[in-house]
């Protein structure tokens, strides 16, 4: 039985109630208020609230007018921004403000500016882990653009990559460098090592060793000639030894014998560096002409059976005007190994492998003391001068002489060299400027009244001094004396010139230091940095370092002439003081024993 029941329909929900609009002042506010009111409205509500009602109101709406510019501005006008900031510290802190930040400092055009600001400027050493084919500053912004090329260089580097070539004899010398570039050089990293050197030069450094060794007879001892690169110290003395320190570590390396008197003149040639010249030797004949007889080894040292290394076709051969070396030393031209020279009383000249300490040649040829050595940069021609009156041109990685320099009718008594240019100065009271190549004498410069004691060139001038206490600068072109610089009531016997910095430096036995400037042929520091002769004198852009028989190391501040701070302890005399990038070599006589002792400056690796 079914019972029809009627279906009751569910009830009908009620309706979800509507969301209750929130009360927006700030919106009626804005409505009701047109801004000129809003402004006054605000400024009552201001004047009513008390101090602490302020202080909040500061606190809650400082943070909301806060904008970032540098992470708003493009990247090129946050780079010029940051350009204006000269202090490490300041941008060290910038850079942990935020990720954004931090990018924009570590871009490496903005320390190369800071580095440029410092006058920290890296040499062919400090960026021999760059690219070889960077020449000059330009080749820094073009690497940013290899993928668009202008240069042909980096565009048949880009070919060779892209077809792998396993057979690049078409290159010859220059394929390893372009299929294999070296790593991007960073100014960062050089600016936080040189500001690092920087502040230990003023206050701070360390001594890595000091060797003390005794003088059997008063000039047995003597230290007359040193040598200065980031590896060695070479060491030449007037009891006719050579020592050889490490550079890093200060450790007495070994003792080179073999002269047979005193070693008046010591000249280390750095390894790697790259060949200078063309496809043909120094002496004029091919590269399978007469190799020298000397065991394997040594072959390798010299890199005589080593494939030349090219710089580039376009500056190959195109006799680099590249200054000396104030520390004694000379890029390689792409040899493994380190090779000294030295010159003796026993009239010869001695070329040395550094590594092994074995002496490869003994060149003979002057009839008296040689009394002075130079190695031209990427070239193994080394220039030597004598008290026979006569400079010689040797080819010290074949071990043969050259030409002979004829002219000066008295002693060699000073030399340097600039590209192919050797200038000598004689106690015939002359200068002369030399074709290295030829042999030919360019310029004889006369105007001095007395022997001459040294002599500098770089770029266009020539400085030389003497026994008449004069400085004469001279134009290496057409050998005019254009500058007469005095100032000096002695013998002038330290010169230090640099056209990068427009400096010449001077120094006397009077223990004067005096700074000239190139441009205007005025003495713009005059110094009594010792109380007698000056021995040593160095400058760069930011110290000058100077050695004097007081005993005395002083280092002074280039641009200002201001006292830095003495190094060292003070001893009976100071013979030899060299500097270079962090390391100082001092040479000196203290209790009656021959001092030697190699300083560091370099910071701390983290």
């Amino acid at each position: 039985m079914t019972s029809n029941m009627p279906i009751v329909s569910p009830p009908t929900p009620a309706p979800s109630p509507r969301p209750i609009p929130q009360y927006n002042p700030s919106s009626e506010f804005s409505t009701l208020l047109g801004p000129a009111s809003r402004k006054q409205y605000l400024i009552s509500i201001l004047h009513e609230c008390s101090p602490a009602e302020l202080r909040f109101l500061s606190q809650t709406i400082t943070p909301m007018l806060k904008r970032d510019v540098l992470t708003e501005l493009p990247a090129e006008l946050a780079l010029h921004i940051l350009s204006y900031v000269d202090d490490p510290c300041t941008l060290a802190r910038a850079s942990q403000v935020s990720k954004r930040w931090h990018d924009l400092v570590a871009d490496d055009w903005l320390w190369k500016v800071l580095c440029d600001t410092y006058s920290f400027r890296a040499d062919t050493e400090d960026k021999s882990a760059t690219n070889l084919y960077q020449d000059d500053e330009s080749w820094d912004e073009i690497d940013k653009f290899t993928s668009n090329s202008i240069d042909p260089w980096l565009t048949a580097r880009d070919r060779l990559k892209r077809q792998e070539l396993t057979s690049v004899s078409h290159w010859g010398p220059y394929a390893d460098d372009l299929l294999h570039p070296r790593t991007q050089f960073s100014h960062q990293q050089y600016f936080r090592r040189a500001y690092g050197t920087m502040l230990n030069l003023r206050k701070g450094g360390s001594i890595l060793h000091a060797h003390r060794m005794p003088i059997p007879t008063p000039d047995s001892g003597v230290v007359t000639s040193v040598a200065l690169d980031t590896e060695w110290v070479v060491v030449g003395l007037a009891n006719s030894k050579i020592h050889l320190f490490s550079a890093i570590t200060g450790v007495l390396s070994r003792t080179l014998t073999g002269h047979e008197l005193g070693v008046w003149a010591v000249h280390l040639v750095c390894r790697g560096g790259y060949w200078g010249r063309g496809d043909m030797d120094e002496d004029g004949y091919p590269d399978d002409a007469g190799d020298p007889v000397v065991p394997a080894a040594l072959k390798i040292a010299l890199g005589i059976d080593r494939r030349r290394r090219m710089r580039s076709p376009a500056s190959v051969g195109d006799g680099s005007s590249k200054p000396s070396d104030i520390c004694c030393t000379s890029e390689g031209w792409g040899q493994p190994n380190s090779i000294i020279v030295s010159a003796s009383c026993d009239k010869t000249l001695r070329v040395w492998d550094a590594t092994s300490g074995h002496c490869v040649y003994v060149l003979r040829g002057h009839t008296a003391t040689v009394r002075c050595a130079r190695v031209l940069h990427n070239r193994p021609i080394a220039v030597t001068g004598s008290r026979d009156s006569t400079l010689r041109v040797w080819n010290i990685q074949k071990g043969v002489m050259l030409r002979v320099l004829h002219g000066h009718t008295a002693s060699v008594r000073c030399l340097d060299v600039c590209g192919n240019r050797v200038v000598s100065g004689s106690y015939d009271t002359t200068c002369r400027i030399w074709d290295v190549d030829t042999g030919e004498c360019i310029r004889v410069l006369r105007g001095h009244s007395h022997q001459i004691y040294s002599i500098a060139i770089a770029g266009n001038f020539v400085a030389s001094g003497g026994m008449d206490t004069i400085v004469r600068v001279w134009d290496a072109t057409t050998g005019n004396c254009v500058a007469q610089l005095t100032g000096h009531t002695a013998l002038v016997c330290q010169l230090q010139l640099s056209t990068t910095t427009n400096l010449l430096a001077t120094g006397g036995s009077d223990g004067r230091v005096i700074t000239f400037s190139l441009r205007s042929f005025t003495a713009l520091q005059r110094l009594a940095a010792h109380d007698s002769s000056v021995t040593s004198l160095q400058f760069d852009t930011n110290f000058l370092i100077t050695g004097g028989n007081d005993g005395r190391v002083r280092v002074f501040e280039t641009q200002t002439g201001a006292w830095v701070r003495d190094l060292s302890e003070r001893c009976e005399s100071v013979w030899k003081v060299l500097y270079k990038k962090g390391v100082c070599a001092v040479m000196c006589k203290r209790a009656g024993k021959t001092v030697m002792e190699i300083w560091t400056f370099k910071p701390k690796e983290r």
